[in-house]
């Protein structure tokens, strides 16, 4: 048995290059230590807490995007804020989730119409027909059967407590 390391996504809205194309499919793999570690030296994340870890982290493990070359903390920074929660929340699931979780995920992502075909080197098992009939219906459902790993919910901050 193999380890997999290398997972297909979409993006839900997809990054717009300057020339007007837009790129959605893409791969990332796995992340290491190195990839956690690394981003904490560049000389423009302040520290663990900082938000532009994730951008680096996620330009580190996204090896390709669309038709574009490389992908840097430039391309990620230029997500839709829809795309970059997408791939946080991909990131978690291929690194700290089980196998039940990721396959949540895709089927979650393929009732919405934004799952990438599986390759056949690294398809997941199909769902039998029992999952099938307990698969989400409708583009809410789906949404809301998305496992969220390391994201609570966005809070609003009272009016009153910002002055």
């Amino acid at each position: 048995m193999s380890l997999r390391t290398r997972y297909e996504f979409t993006l839900p809205r997809g990054y717009v290059d300057r020339n007007g194309d837009v790129h959605r499919d893409g791969v990332m793999r796995l992340a290491t230590a190195r990839d956690e570690l690394e981003p904490l030296r560049d000389p423009t994340v302040t520290g663990p807490d900082d938000p532009r870890l994730t951008i680096v982290v996620l330009a580190r493990v996204v090896e390709s995007l669309g038709t574009l070359p490389m992908v840097t903390p430039h391309e990620i920074e230029g997500l839709f804020a829809a795309d970059l929660a997408y791939l946080q929340d991909f990131y978690g699931v291929i690194n700290f989730g089980s196998q039940q979780e990721f396959e949540e995920f895709v089927a979650a992502q393929r009732a919405l119409g934004q799952a990438p075909g599986v390759s056949s080197s690294d398809e997941a098992p199909a769902p039998d027909a029992e999952s099938q009939e307990a698969a989400p219906t409708s583009s809410v459902e789906a949404a809301a059967a998305l496992p969220r790993p390391g994201r609570g919910a966005i809070e609003e901050i009272r009016s009153e407590a910002r002055h």
